[in-house]
């Protein structure tokens, strides 16, 4: 896997996947950011949540669960002193469908957590990471 990050402009910069996708980040106001994008450290946290949503999403349609929908929300407490790193996350999941099983949605979450959710699993060796999720009956 590969990325390319160039410089666009002040502290903004453009990210280029291996894929072929760009995202542009940016740094804040008082950084001399124009709020052009993302924080670098608000992409890394949407990758985790992307790729622990693609897991729990795969493997609750795999078990055959009538998903419609699954959000998951992200919140991350950072160190106060530099480098700022992660020091908790926590991931709350929005699964919606019809006739969901606690038990299986909950089984996705924690395998995606313990098993497959390369960020995730990579993240938690030295961040505090707790996931829980809400089952919504779809309309």
């Amino acid at each position: 896997m590969k990325v390319r990050i160039k410089n666009i402009e002040d502290v903004a910069f453009m990210g280029e996947s291996g894929s072929g996708h760009a995202i542009v980040m940016d740094g804040p106001a008082e950084h001399g950011g124009r709020n052009l994008g993302p924080r670098p450290m608000e992409t890394l946290l949407m990758g985790l949540g992307g790729c622990t949503a693609f897991d729990v999403l795969h493997i609750l349609r795999k078990g055959r669960q009538n998903v419609t929908d699954c959000v998951a929300e992200l919140e991350a407490e950072r160190a106060e002193i530099e480098p700022m790193v992660f020091t908790k996350i926590h991931v709350h999941f929005i699964i919606t469908g019809h006739d969901l099983k606690e038990a299986q949605v909950q089984r996705a979450v924690s395998l995606s957590a313990e098993k497959y959710c390369s960020a995730s699993i990579m993240l938690s060796k030295s961040v505090d990471i707790t996931h829980d999720f809400e089952i919504r009956a779809a309309e």
